[in-house]
């Protein structure tokens, strides 16, 4: 009875309640595409080190888990490597530069990680090849490099970078292509670590050092169960150092956690307007219809069954907006550019989705407790 009823009204009515679809539909689009961009946001932030084929990452000790800041002397590497537990570890150095192109395409942003070939920290190749030493110029790039500007394996690159106040530019060759592995919002170029040492940019132009230096140096333990042993160990034995797992180090990226608290935020002020707008509008409807519960009580209707009609058709109406606007905001994913990082991750989306889903009973029960509290003779106008 209560389903024919919900069922029954909606077609009735199906031009009011496809227009309050919608209004869901809408809002379901909002709150996906603010999950979309802060999920592609914080890829973008921390793709390249969620990636990264390690179990631990070691820092300078009081740099606030900084890549820019931590300095790691190459004499430090062996006492690392004796540390019982560590199976192999791969220095790591982050700096940024430019690429740029003599046939006008658009001048692009790139993070220069320097790896040790062979070593954690290298990614794995889609196409072409691996690195094959720590000195020359072959490169790997960064699958969105390839993608944005058209880069190929066997191409030859010009990267800018600032030694001292002149610009330097090198000549770098497309060895191989990685899966997309951004970081601080840029695309990656993965360095031989001896000739990143040399164009990474310096505050003088061609500086000596005392000893080859990285910032970071990512550790794979032999025993995954004995990672949180083998970082007590690690710091315990080796001077000044900071170890920390990968969440860690990420969550210690500038602005990383801000960001993502301030569009979980927006995403769940989003939320808020729905539960609002959904009990809003079904608030209004079930006033409208006071007389015809009254007249499906007196007529025997339970306040049980009044009730579920209620609830099944707030759920009709709810599910059919967040179906259009999930299928709308999947159709515009598909044209917005790859420089918009918007990342509709299968995870979040359902759990989006399923968070609609709710609002939508939820925004209801103001309905639902009034429907139920309708006198069947006050409803008709029988009393004084």
């Amino acid at each position: 009875m209560a389903f024919y009823l919900s069922f029954r009204e909606v077609w009735r009515n199906k031009g009011r309640f496809f227009l309050f679809s919608l209004v869901i539909a809408l809002i379901t689009i909002l709150v996906l595409f603010v999950g979309g961009l802060a999920e592609g946001l914080s890829a973008s932030n921390r793709e390249y080190l969620d990636k990264l084929d390690a179990d631990l990452l070691l820092f300078q000790d009081n740099v606030e888990l900084s890549t820019n800041s931590s300095r790691i002397g190459n004499s430090k590497l062996n006492d690392i490597r004796r540390v019982e537990g560590v199976k192999e570890i791969g220095p790591l150095g982050f700096s940024a530069g430019t690429m740029v192109f003599a046939d006008g395409r658009e001048v692009l942003d790139v993070s220069l990680i320097g790896v040790d070939a062979g070593m954690p920290g290298v990614p794995p190749i889609l196409e072409g090849e691996t690195l094959r030493s720590n000195r020359g110029s072959e490169v790997i790039i960064d699958g969105k490099i390839a993608s944005q500007r058209n880069v190929q394996i066997g191409d030859q690159i010009v990267v800018k970078t600032i030694q001292g106040q002149d610009e330097s530019f090198y000549k770098l060759n497309v060895l191989g292509i990685s899966g997309d592995q951004t970081y601080l919002y840029s695309p990656s170029i993965f360095v031989p670590y001896q000739t990143w040492e040399k164009i990474r940019p310096q505050s003088g132009k061609g500086a000596a050092l005392v000893e080859t230096i990285s910032n970071v140096v990512a550790i794979q333990v032999q025993d995954k169960d004995q990672v949180e042993a083998v970082r007590l160990r690690i710091e315990s034995q080796v001077s000044n150092v900071e170890v920390v797992d990968k969440e860690t180090a990420i969550r210690a990226i500038p602005g990383y956690l801000v960001q993502q608290s301030t569009l979980t935020t927006q995403q769940s002020f989003s939320l808020l307007i729905g539960v609002l707008v959904i009990g809003g509008f079904f608030q209004i409807q079930t006033l409208q219809k006071v007389p015809q519960i009254g007249v499906l009580k007196a007529i025997g209707a339970t306040n049980g069954t009044v009730a579920v009609a209620v609830v099944v058709q707030i759920i009709l109406v709810t599910t059919f907006g967040v179906l259009i606007g999930g299928f709308v905001t999947w159709s515009m994913s598909l044209f917005i550019p790859d420089t918009v990082p918007l990342v509709l991750d299968i995870q979040y989306l359902w759990t989006d989705i399923l968070a609609l889903l709710a609002i939508g009973p939820i925004g209801g029960l103001v309905s639902v407790r009034l429907a139920t509290q309708v006198e069947p003779l006050r409803a008709l106008g029988l009393t004084s």
